[in-house]
């Protein structure tokens, strides 16, 4: 991917959230990007920025392979992109 911040379409229920982890090729969390580091969102948003623990800024990882943990309560998520 490029960009620097992964943008979000979602909606949660009352007690819903959307929470997601950045994983390297093997699928072993990228340090800063665990599902632990993740900062959940608990409400509805168009064009919401995921973040973590040390912000939302995933440039350093732009052009790498990675996979995306999602854990969604209660939740979908429309749309998703990096920008």
């Amino acid at each position: 991917f490029t960009g620097k911040a992964l943008h979000l379409n979602l909606s949660t229920g009352a007690s819903g959230s959307v929470a997601v982890e950045i994983q390297d090729e093997a699928g072993k969390p990228v340090p800063g990007f665990a599902l632990a580091d993740c900062q959940a969102i608990t409400y509805d948003s168009i064009d919401k920025v995921m973040t973590w623990k040390q912000g939302g800024d995933v440039s350093a990882l732009a052009g790498k392979a990675v996979r995306l943990r999602w854990v969604l309560k209660d939740a979908d998520v429309f749309s998703f992109r990096f920008e």
